[in-house]
């Protein structure tokens, strides 16, 4: 057998374009949320830009980011993650706009985005059936990933604020809350064995009102329970750790998966 025959014979192997589920992960995406909420809150008030061309002016941006993306042929941490940063962005803008600007209901919002996304997941898994995150090898998977990541934030916005409304618990025992919250599904996967995709997405789901909470904690006044580093500060530091951990995971490569293909 000939080199070239040995060569043809083994499987190909193509990157995944998300990256893998770590620690590193997990942390990165708490503090996009929480970049989310208070990079929001800083253009809309502290610049003064008001919702609607926040929400504008975000959404430009996201498309140019996810153009970028989808043209790459495998997963690059920069951009994967400036993508997510500013759909975090992007989501907490459509259910503010839905709730501040045109008055709707947060109970409204949340039952909408739960059908919507459920809606998502359902188109997904007929089309390629599965929702598995570690296979995102086409532009259709990828479409319904970000899809999906989308109203994830816009729908933990709206359930996050929701809870925070109507049990009215302050900052600290909300973070404590949604913590513990994720903590559970994290025992229920370890523990009972509960299906791997469907924890991923609701932990996905439950780190968006974590990451608000944390973000309100530390952004508002000390008289409205927070700590009052103001929505700059805590933007600036959050976004500051997240560029040196994808800066880090950019050389270390330690997020990168390969999937054989036939």
């Amino acid at each position: 057998m000939t080199t070239t025959t040995r060569h043809a014979a083994l499987p190909r192997l193509k990157m995944n374009k998300v990256p893998e589920v770590t620690l590193y992960f997990w942390v990165i995406k708490v503090l996009c949320t929480t970049v989310g909420e208070t990079a929001a809150d800083y253009l809309n008030d502290t610049v003064g830009l008001g919702l609607t061309r926040t929400a504008l002016v975000m959404s430009v941006l996201l498309v140019a980011a996810l153009v970028l993306q989808f043209r790459l042929r495998s997963y690059v941490a920069g951009v994967y993650w400036v993508s997510v940063v500013l759909i975090s962005i992007v989501g907490t803008l459509i259910t503010d706009e839905l709730t501040d600007g045109l008055g709707v209901p947060l109970a409204i919002t949340t039952a909408v985005f739960t059908v919507v996304l459920a809606a998502t997941f359902a188109l997904w898994y007929a089309a390629e059936r599965t929702l598995s995150i570690h296979t995102i090898l086409t532009t259709r998977r990828e479409g319904f990933y970000w899809a999906a990541v989308l109203f994830t934030f816009a729908l933990g916005t709206a359930a996050g604020d929701l809870v925070a409304e109507q049990l009215n618990l302050g900052y600290p025992l909300s973070v404590v809350l949604f913590a513990a919250l994720i903590a559970v599904v994290a025992g229920a996967r370890a523990v009972a064995g509960v299906n791997a995709v469907a924890a991923f997405w609701i932990a996905y789901i439950l780190t968006r009102p974590l990451g608000a909470s944390i973000g309100d904690y530390l952004s508002q006044a000390r008289k409205d329970g927070g700590l009052g580093l103001g929505t700059t500060v805590t933007s600036v530091i959050f976004l500051g750790v997240i560029c040196a951990l994808v800066v880090y995971l950019t050389l270390s490569r330690r997020d990168r998966t390969s999937v054989e293909q036939a």
